[in-house]
């Protein structure tokens, strides 16, 4: 059986017992119905694990005590920041879990001059709360012991301004290249745009800020889709995913 992971705001020490925040102390005795003694794995954020068991739980409260910090990691690299236009629904939810899943270490949502999305600063902050819990839970299941950051929603102006990295990519599907095998680099920066994509201004503007067009193929990838196509063919060609992993 699969020992839950759990992550906390709280900074650990090995051989400590404390009370679990009460978002987690929920999760673990609601969701998870975990009894005391049952074992679990603690992460912080900061980097490695800690074995940890419950001394005790009831509805508003769980103790667990930390065993002694385990050093292991499950990132990739290759530092790979990931521009994306904001999009309706679940799709935004989708991208940040699979982005989180496939190793990326930045993620930054944003405004451009087809996103659909209205965001006023009150919902601004609920979204980006509600995204850094996607995070959490997504790093939670993969195994990640360290959050991808979540920048602020931006506009895309300021963020290509801002955008730096050894190779830089914007996807559109009327590019004339793909991306291709040049020297590893260390870092990536990910341009991808909108459900209506991004228009030919903004396009325009990305490349003289230092951003190779590229496209991944013959078809038309959904907003969704094409981040994930594009990192995964990233990770396997120059981060953890491929046989030239380090």
């Amino acid at each position: 059986m699969r020992i839950p992971r759990i992550y906390t705001g709280q900074v650990l020490q090995a051989e400590t017992e404390f009370d679990l925040e009460p978002g987690p102390s929920q999760h673990v005795a609601r969701a998870l119905r975990m009894q005391a003694g049952d074992d679990l794995v603690l992460f912080d954020g900061r980097g490695g694990e800690y074995p940890a068991s419950i001394i005790t739980v009831d509805r508003k409260r769980v103790v667990v005590r930390c065993q002694q910090l385990r050093p292991r990691e499950a990132e990739s690299a290759l530092s790979i920041h990931l521009g994306i236009a904001v999009s309706r629904g679940e799709r935004m939810d989708w991208v940040v879990q699979k982005a989180t899943e496939l190793g990326v270490a930045t993620i930054s949502p944003l405004l451009t001059a087809r996103t659909e999305v209205k965001l006023n600063e009150e919902r601004t902050r609920k979204k980006l709360q509600h995204w850094q819990g996607v995070v959490v839970s997504a790093c939670e299941q993969c195994g990640r012991n360290r959050l991808p950051a979540i920048h602020p929603v931006t506009d895309l102006q300021s963020w290509l301004g801002a955008a730096t990295a050894e190779n830089k990519y914007v996807l559109h599907h009327r590019a004339g290249d793909h991306i291709d095998s040049r020297a590893r680099p260390r870092s990536v920066a990910l341009l991808i745009g909108p459900e209506g994509g991004l228009d030919d201004i903004e396009i325009e503007a990305a490349e003289k800020a230092g951003f190779q067009a590229m496209q991944l193929g013959p078809r038309v990838l959904r907003t969704e889709t094409a981040p994930l196509a594009a990192l995964a063919i990233i990770q396997s060609r120059w981060g953890d995913m491929g046989s030239n992993r380090d």
